[in-house]
Parts: C-alpha cells; structure tokens; sequence
C-alpha cells in the first residue's frame, strides 16, 4: 500500500554506502518515535473496538522485556537476531488472530498492525555487518494470551524497548 512503499523508498534512499542500513531511521531519533506513537494508537484503537472475541487457540507472544545491563554486552548482530526472532513469533501470532477476527474494526487494526511489524522484519533482514558470524537461532521466551489487545501491547513494548534501543546503538557508531 503507498504509506508502506514511501516508508520503504525513503528508507532506502538514506541508506548508508556499503552497509545495508537505513541510516536516518537510526540517526533522526523522531523516526522511532513516530513510530512508537504509531503503536500506541493502534494499541487505543483496538482497545476501543467492541465485542473482540477471546482467540480460541492462545496465541504465542514473545516476552519482550530485557535487562539494559545485558543488552548493552550483546552484538549487534545477536540484538538484531533477537528482535527478528520476536517478530516472527508476534506476526504468527498476528497471522493467528486475523483468522480469527471478523468485526471490521478488529481486522482492520490487525491487518495495520501486521504490515508495520513486516516492515520492520523485513527492514530487519537487510541489515549486514561485514564480519561476524550469524546470531543463534530463535528460540525466544514466549507466553500464551487469548486477548487480542495482548498482541498490540506486545508489539508496542518490542518497538518502545528492544528496537529503539538497538537503534540507539547503531547510532552511535553511524552517526557521527
């Protein structure tokens, strides 16, 4: 849809020579902020549908939290790794739910919330770092929710904690 492919063209024209990094949306902080707001909307949002229905099948949720202490001793690479990990168990769960979800104003956020958190798997996956092995496989901390607000909470702590975090940390080396 156009507000995703702008996004993309726009990230993509400030990337970095040689690196396949998107260099404003590490260096211009306002970035992740829009996008944390953007979170927190679609989190109210939800919220204020009616009648969400309980999923039958609980879905598999990351838990997204994390120690700063211990995050600051890992790579780049391993940080990069864990978020993707978180992804792809919040948008299989995201995946879950909208077969779910039939009331328009449900499905309607889910399907939003399922192309932010995409893009930001995707944008992910480009990353590259010239030396150092790849990261370990996932194998994330993980809880079972039935609530569908559950999963937009899930997606708003991942974009407010891990992510702009590592986004911090890859500012300071490319943002000088």
């Amino acid at each position: 849809s156009p507000p995703e492919l702008l996004l993309l063209t726009s990230f993509l024209l400030h990337m970095e020579e040689g690196h396949a990094i998107p260099t404003r949306l590490v260096c211009d902080n306002r970035l992740i902020q829009k996008y944390i707001g953007e979170a927190k909307v679609m989190e109210k949002k939800v919220g204020q549908c009616q009648a969400l229905p309980t999923l039958s099948c609980p879905a598999m949720l990351p838990l997204v939290d994390f120690s700063l202490h211990q995050w600051k001793s890992k790579s780049n690479e391993s940080k990069r790794q864990e978020i993707l990990c978180d992804l792809a168990l919040l948008v299989g769960a995201m995946v879950e739910a909208q077969g779910q979800v039939t009331q328009d104003c449900g499905a309607e956020q889910l399907s939003q919330l399922h192309r932010h958190a995409n893009f930001f798997f995707r944008l992910l996956q480009t990353f590259s770092w010239e030396a150092g092995p790849g990261g370990p496989g996932c194998s994330p901390r993980f809880m079972e929710q039935t609530h569908i607000t559950s999963i937009f909470l899930t997606y708003r702590q991942l974009v407010q904690g891990k992510l702009r975090f590592f986004f911090h940390d890859l500012a300071k080396d490319l943002c000088k």
